[in-house]
């Protein structure tokens, strides 16, 4: 079965993993600082609500749709992959204030259902169901909470 935020106990589980992390959670892998981490994940939540547009780049136009499949596979991402630039975040941030942002996110997100998902184009996969934007988050957040061991 497939996780997903519009499904109350798995949205549960979703932010009580975001939660559970400390400002000495240690990472497993990678180089961004968990502050880093909860910063950078909030971008993609901004991008499927329709408050970060961001334009089609001519690279996601020749190779998005088969990325997209990739990711949206049955199996854990691979650690280490490409990120957009938009969505690199190297300035130190503030713990507190990014975790409380992106549980925000994530609620607004889940909670809202498929109503709250932008009719846009993701700017790198092209055009996406609700259900695919939905399997996005959820797979990029459970990617980056595994990385910091949650």
């Amino acid at each position: 079965m497939i996780e997903s935020l519009f499904v109350r106990d798995d949205l549960a589980r979703m932010l009580g993993r975001i939660q559970s992390l400390r400002p000495d959670t240690r990472r497993v892998w990678g180089k961004m600082s968990i502050a880093q981490m909860l910063a950078h994940c909030q971008q993609p939540l901004r991008v499927a609500l329709g408050e970060l547009p961001l334009k089609r780049s001519l690279i996601g136009v020749l190779f998005g749709r088969l990325a997209k499949k990739q990711l949206l596979a049955p199996k854990p991402w691979k650690q280490g992959l490409p990120t957009a630039p938009e969505f690199k975040i190297t300035d130190e941030r503030d713990f507190a204030t990014e975790k409380q942002a992106l549980l925000v996110l994530v609620k607004r997100f889940g909670e809202g259902g498929p109503a709250v998902v932008t009719k846009q184009p993701h700017p790198f996969f092209g055009p996406m169901t609700i259900d695919e934007w939905q399997q996005l988050q959820w797979r990029h957040l459970d990617h980056h909470l595994r990385q910091f061991g949650t």
